[in-house]
């Protein structure tokens, strides 16, 4: 069985940080705005509002929001295999609540962003109690 292998950054490894600058806060304002949008398309579906934005943003809501706590457990992973582990998960969860919600004949587009939701919270809870931090 072959291990993964996590690099951790080193401090004195040369290299400059990035000073202040006009890119340097875009990370956690684009990361607000996909909170936003996703928040705004899950209540939108819950809501059975009529806008032509709630299919696209209930999508949205329904891949970022497992993508983002199954991203923040495995943290330590290089960031494209972290995307890449992340995403896959988001659709296998999707199609798991909709194969379990089918199978005992409970179907419903509420009911599927609920349990969603609920699963993504407490992923994220569970990652932020067992991985410890690494310091930097």
């Amino acid at each position: 069985m072959q291990t993964i292998r996590i690099k951790r950054p080193s401090d004195d490894s040369g290299t400059e940080r990035a000073g202040p600058g006009p890119g340097r806060d875009l990370a956690p304002l684009l990361a607000g705005a996909a909170t936003a949008v996703g928040v705004f398309g899950a209540l939108l579906a819950l809501v059975d509002s009529g806008s032509a934005l709630r299919g696209p943003l209930a999508l949205f809501f329904l891949l970022a929001a497992p993508a983002t706590a199954i991203a923040a457990a495995l943290r330590g992973l290089e960031p494209f295999g972290r995307t890449l582990a992340a995403i896959a998960g988001a659709v296998v969860l999707n199609m798991l609540v909709a194969q379990g919600m089918l199978a005992v004949h409970r179907w419903s587009v509420r009911g599927g962003i609920i349990a969603v939701t609920v699963i993504s919270c407490a992923l994220l809870l569970l990652s932020r109690v067992t991985v410890k931090p690494t310091k930097r």
